[in-house]
């Protein structure tokens, strides 16, 4: 076993106190290794190639919104995943983005080992020097397994974090429109 996450797992498998020669066991760094890789794919991402060009130029100025986009991360603290919704919204100047390219943008920053403080801010900045628009918003709600499983085994909590960019930092008459157009 050269792969140095499997053979990681199969540490973790024996530190454990398990048999990794047990049937359910035998395949399980493999299997592993291989989620980890598949679930921090992240860092392998070219952000230049998750937007592949597709900028259009269009006369709207209204706020475009794509929202319950859902996502999926690995807290740094304890790699415990962490998973929830995210809300986007822009309003654009001359410029818009294709739709399909806002959830590869939250995938391609949620699949690292993350902080939701970080990853909120990330797909915002990265928006918002991409695409140029007049401002950004970005909330996302999530459940963190390290405080649902652990510590304090809170079930029910959830945690939501914004960044706002541009005229949504300025004009409170732009944020709380998009606050209202994600309410439930």
């Amino acid at each position: 076993m050269k792969d140095p996450l499997e053979t990681a797992a199969l540490q973790i498998i024996k530190s454990l106190g398990e048999d990794p020669q047990r049937e359910g066991l035998k395949k399980t760094p493999r299997r592993a290794a291989r989620a980890l890789r598949e679930i921090t794919s992240g860092y392998n991402a070219d952000i230049d190639k998750v937007f592949n060009g597709a900028f259009f130029r269009v006369n709207y100025r209204e706020m475009v919104i794509v929202r319950d986009i859902s996502f999926y991360s690995l807290c740094e603290h304890h790699m415990l995943p962490f998973f929830g919704k995210a809300h986007v919204a822009y309003i654009p100047k001359g410029r818009i983005v294709g739709l399909s390219k806002i959830p590869r943008l939250i995938e391609a920053f949620a699949r690292r080992l993350q902080v939701q403080e970080r990853l909120t801010s990330e797909i915002a900045l990265t928006l918002f020097n991409k695409l140029k628009p007049r401002g950004v918003g970005v909330v996302l709600e999530a459940q963190h397994l390290c405080i649902n499983m652990r510590g304090v085994k809170n079930e029910t909590s959830s945690a939501m974090t914004s960044s706002m960019l541009g005229v949504f930092q300025t004009d409170n008459r732009v944020r709380e429109e998009f606050l209202n157009l994600i309410k439930r």
